[in-house]
């Protein structure tokens, strides 16, 4: 496949940036700042790496204004490098194409509608009720339940199932192994056996969302589990049955959310991090990583937990010794009550 080329002219042009260079030079795409070779657009956006400059080989780097005078490349100054490096890159993203129609070996149920313009891969299944709207794509071996919504231009990339009662909105992503509407794990313990608490909702993704890998989201068990828009998910997360995730709120890989919490706007959710059932967290609060949520935030900001990594022997020493705490706290307690002599 032939990559696309683009003049730095035309880039500088169409994302707003200042341009320190030749606007006629071609470009082809997009690499790091080390590797990038002399048709290639680099970044700058962390200073520990502003050293590579000097001996940068890219035909542009996009940065900061002040670190353009160290540049010996041509230089696309942005107030959010990242940012501006991540616009440009999707001008070299080459998706696979998709045309429109089903495919001869998908099965759509005779009550299911699949619109005009729409792409329904090998092997897929559409059930009674679905809809796949105009422009949505539906990658190989995808499962799209009973009464589930595909939304205008979204996209299941390969073996996602939609289980039943999802709603996709607009240009929603899905990856590989997904799985939205599955039961959430709801049981009730009786005398000596488990019963399984019937799970009657759905799920609902608002638009621009991304669904990693392998992430499963549950079904509710009444009501809905509800991703606002631009909600981003990462691989192999859990958002249990009635968990709501507010708008434009990201979640890094191996994430848990536990039923009925609430994730406001704006969070940043770190690997691995758990954020137990029915807690509320406020808009614009950052977990970080492998941090455990037992207790509901009210307030913006950055929390964390967790006992940093040290070398085993002083793990152990330390681990020990945790369990003295609870004494050493009230002998404390019973210091500060004593009456001075």
């Amino acid at each position: 496949m032939t990559r696309a080329l683009h003049t730095l002219g035309a880039i500088a042009e169409r994302f707003g940036l200042e341009l320190r260079g030749d606007p006629a030079l071609d470009v082809d795409g997009v690499d790091t700042l080390a590797q990038a070779g002399p048709t290639r657009i680099a970044f700058l956006a962390n200073p520990r790496y502003r050293a590579q400059l000097a001996g940068a080989g890219a035909a542009a780097v996009v940065l900061r204004a002040a670190d353009a005078d160290a540049c010996p490349r041509a230089c696309l100054v942005a107030p959010d490098p990242y940012v501006a490096f991540a616009k440009i890159a999707a001008l070299f993203e080459r998706g696979p194409a998709a045309d429109p129609g089903v495919h001869p070996s998908a099965i759509v149920a005779s009550t299911a509608r699949v619109e005009v313009g729409a792409s329904i891969g090998p092997c897929c299944v559409v059930e009674d009720g679905a809809v796949v709207e105009a422009g949505a794509v539906l990658g190989p071996h995808c499962v799209v339940g009973r009464d589930c919504r595909v939304g205008a231009h979204s996209r299941l990339v390969a073996r996602v199932t939609l289980v039943q009662d999802v709603r996709l909105g607009k240009r929603v992503l899905v990856h590989p192994g997904a799985v939205l509407g599955a039961d959430g794990f709801g049981i009730a313990f009786e005398h000596d056996h488990w019963i399984k608490v019937p799970q009657l909702g759905g799920v609902v993704v608002g638009d621009d969302c991304e669904i990693g890998a392998n992430t499963t989201i549950d079904r509710g068990a009444l009501g809905d589990t509800v991703l606002e828009e631009d909600v981003r998910l990462d691989n192999q997360i859990q958002i249990a049955h009635n968990v709501r995730i507010g708008a434009h709120s990201a979640l890094a890989g191996c994430a848990a959310v536990a039923g009925s919490a609430t994730i406001g706007r704006y969070c940043l959710i770190g690997g691995g991090a758990g954020i137990l059932g029915h807690l509320s967290l406020a808009d614009r609060v950052t977990v970080t990583a492998m941090s455990l949520v037992t207790h509901s935030i009210r307030e913006p900001g950055e929390y964390s937990s967790g006992t940093p990594i040290q070398p085993n022997r002083q793990w152990r020493r330390n681990a020990a010794r945790f369990k003295h705490l609870d004494e050493i706290a009230r002998r404390v307690g019973a210091a500060h009550k004593e009456p001075e002599s």
